[in-house]
């Protein structure tokens, strides 16, 4: 027996081989969209086909730097998903060149194919004053996206996490070979994780019209944690101890200063910057029906995600039982 599933059109997704990427293409396809992966490597996108029914997924080559390939990769399309950022600048790409001429790139192709609207995702934290590079650039980008279509829809999560992560898989690792882990500023700042799978059902949401259009949404997880308190999780979760160091900001501002010119830039002064400020959805965005609760998803709690790929950072992997 055939199964039949409705075709309601051609999401083009920048970015969709990203972490987020990737779990907001399952979501699309999932509800019946064909979706076109924009990615600037569309030979390292091939994954993502699987994902779909036949022909259902198709990774195109799309550089944002490059107009003439974004206005291509929209083409025909029906709603599009911007997912491109960067935590890190290189020489080739700069915040400026991602987050700003990046995003006016795809909302002008957008608007110049027909369309009156896409999905932005942005970042909670983006302030046009804010210390950090990153967050002022984030602002900016959103500024471009409504100024261009003022019927898009803004999604700023907080920290993603997620079998991909670049957060608790980053600390995990670090966990197994040292013997301490930093908390940069004793630890205090305030995160909200936020499971990958509940950003994509709310960018999802966003293309299928659910979302208020012209709207900025701040997507945050059930829990409100420290610096501290996601270490503790993590590290209770892969059964090891680790002396948890606190990181005296000037001295954590030397070191960013020291290892981003090193490869892997894991650490820079920009991303200091911003763990000087809480990322949490604000009382604001809560009140006037600009989080998850107005778009009907109920977030996923770090407790019934993180033991489906932390364990391999266990010294027995899958086989060691996690300590109660």
């Amino acid at each position: 027996m055939s199964i039949t599933v409705a075709d309601k059109g051609l999401v083009t997704v920048f970015g969709g081989s990203g972490f987020v990427g990737r779990h907001t293409v399952r979501a699309l396809l999932k509800r019946g969209w064909r979706v076109r992966a924009a990615v600037r490597r569309p030979d390292l996108a091939g994954f993502l086909q699987p994902l779909g029914m036949v022909g259902w997924v198709q990774p195109v080559q799309a550089n944002l730097r490059h107009p003439w390939s974004v206005a291509r990769a929209v083409e025909g399309a029906d709603a599009v998903v911007n997912l491109v950022a960067i935590l890190a600048e290189t020489r080739s790409q700069t915040f400026e060149a991602v987050h700003v001429d990046g995003a006016r790139a795809v909302v002008e192709a957008a608007r110049d194919a027909g369309l009156d609207r896409i999905t932005h995702i942005s970042a909670i934290g983006a302030d046009p004053d804010a210390p950090s590079d990153y967050a002022r650039t984030k602002a900016a980008g959103e500024a471009v996206v409504l100024e261009t279509l003022p019927q898009s829809v803004i999604m700023r999560p907080s920290i993603i996490f997620g079998p991909e992560d670049q957060f608790f898989n980053r600390f995990a690792a670090m966990a197994r070979i040292s013997p301490f882990l930093p908390l940069v500023g004793g630890g205090h700042t305030r995160f909200q994780p936020v499971f990958v799978g509940d950003v994509a059902a709310a960018i999802a949401d966003a293309v299928e019209g659910r979302a208020a259009a012209g709207t900025t949404y701040e997507l945050g997880g059930p829990e409100v944690e420290s610096f501290r308190d996601c270490m503790e999780i993590m590290l209770k979760e892969i059964n090891r101890r680790r002396l948890l160091l606190p990181l005296p900001w000037g001295i954590a501002r030397f070191m960013g200063g020291i290892f981003q010119n090193l490869p892997g830039r894991l650490l820079t002064v920009d991303q200091l910057k911003q763990l000087r400020r809480d990322n949490v959805v604000s009382d604001a965005a809560v009140s006037e029906g600009r989080s998850f609760e107005a778009l009907g998803i109920e977030p996923t709690s770090l407790a019934a995600i993180l033991p489906t790929y932390l364990w391999q950072y266990r010294r027995q992997g899958a086989y060691e039982r996690r300590a109660a």
